[in-house]
């Protein structure tokens, strides 16, 4: 029995757009970011499908490693905000996940911890113009040979940092960023990791020996001015929910809370069975269209809890039960369902929660 709303999730699109990673960086390593539920699409469904082709996965927390692990996912795996006590520390090594250290309290963490199991394939995060985790490059030899002679920590350490602005193609801060790690890796000689989806499009100096894509492995677009379909890759979800209630308004009646939107004239409006509730994005009220029978329809009042109304007035085929698109197909794209929300495709992805059914396809 179909439950809605749904978010149907095509695994090809989302290996076709690791091909396409791997066409514009042939030569470098792939570390798939797969953090936040793989943005909303399921982290354990897309590791398995990107098992052959990625090269390592990254998450930000040691719950999502752990999740991962706990999955039978066996392929390297990066935590990329580290850890921050000695007990996490001890539950990461003991699941073998690798570690990012982004500040000189998380390196003190390995003296801490007595009967370690060795780390493998672990970072630091080199503080380059972003601002937010990283260690200064004259931080950088005392935090290698801490690493180093600690005895916890085994095979080569790399060398990671992340763009501020690669989303502008021509912003002169990319780099900037760029001789700053060029810097860094004078004083050490380990394997580099500091691109993003926008810089991988964007920055062919920015493809180091590892890349880190997010957003494109998901065929959202990165740019503001650039759609997906362009870049050459493949939207992965389409968001469903289900027409549940037809109702034939007069002139001067109201829909929704706070009566935010007054019909001007006799029309038909629909109720859709989805909300703020289920993850859809408050911000669309009023705002935004939707996708039945292949016609684009208007939003009308509030996002409600567990509903949004759209206008049926042109639409007179239109009967309980019918398929509702929120965004995903060629028609709706989940880049301009972000625009009316006046956010980006990240988060509208991410934020849908667990009361959305994910159904996966190829």
């Amino acid at each position: 029995m179909q439950t809605y709303p749904v978010a149907h999730i095509d695994l090809a699109a989302i290996r076709h757009n690791l091909s396409r990673v791997k066409q514009l960086a042939p030569n470098s390593k792939v570390m798939s970011v797969i953090k936040a539920n793989a943005y909303g699409h399921g982290d354990i469904a897309v590791a398995n499908a990107l098992m052959e082709g990625s090269d390592a996965f990254a998450v930000a927390r040691l719950s999502e490693g752990l999740r991962l692990r706990q999955a039978g996912i066996t392929k390297n795996i990066v935590i990329l905000e580290g850890v921050n006590n000695v007990a996490q520390l001890q539950l990461a090594a003991e699941s073998d996940l690798s570690l990012v250290f982004h500040n000189p309290h998380q390196l003190t963490l390995l003296s801490a911890a007595q009967g370690l199991k060795p780390l493998q394939f672990c970072w630091l995060m080199v503080e380059t113009g972003m601002h937010r985790l990283g260690l200064a490059h004259t931080q950088l030899a005392e935090a290698v040979k801490t690493l180093t002679t600690s005895g916890k920590v085994i095979g080569q350490i790399g060398l990671m940092s992340h763009f501020a602005n690669a989303d502008s193609w021509d912003d002169k801060r990319n780099q900037q960023q760029l001789d700053r790690m060029k810097m860094a890796s004078m004083t050490h000689a380990g394997p580099i990791s500091m691109a993003n989806s926008a810089a991988i499009m964007s920055l062919q100096t920015g493809q180091d020996e590892w890349l880190r894509p997010g957003i494109m492995l998901y065929g959202a677009s990165p740019f503001e001015d650039k759609r997906a379909n362009d870049l050459g890759l493949k939207p992965a979800m389409t968001l469903t929910a289900q027409l549940i209630a037809i109702e034939q308004l007069q002139a001067g009646a109201e829909v929704g809370y706070g009566g935010d939107w007054k019909a001007t004239k006799a029309m038909t409006v629909g109720t859709v069975n989805i909300g703020y509730g289920d993850g859809y994005h408050r911000q669309l009220s009023n705002n935004s269209k939707v996708c039945i029978h292949n016609q684009l329809v208007d939003v009308l009042g509030r996002i409600s809890m567990d509903m949004v109304c759209i206008d049926l007035s042109a639409l007179s085929t239109a009967q309980i039960g019918d398929p509702v698109t929120l965004w995903g197909d060629d028609i709706l794209a989940v880049d301009t369902v972000a625009k009316s929300a006046n956010t980006i495709a990240y988060e509208l992805l991410c934020q849908l929660n667990q009361r959305v059914t994910r159904q996966y396809h190829g």
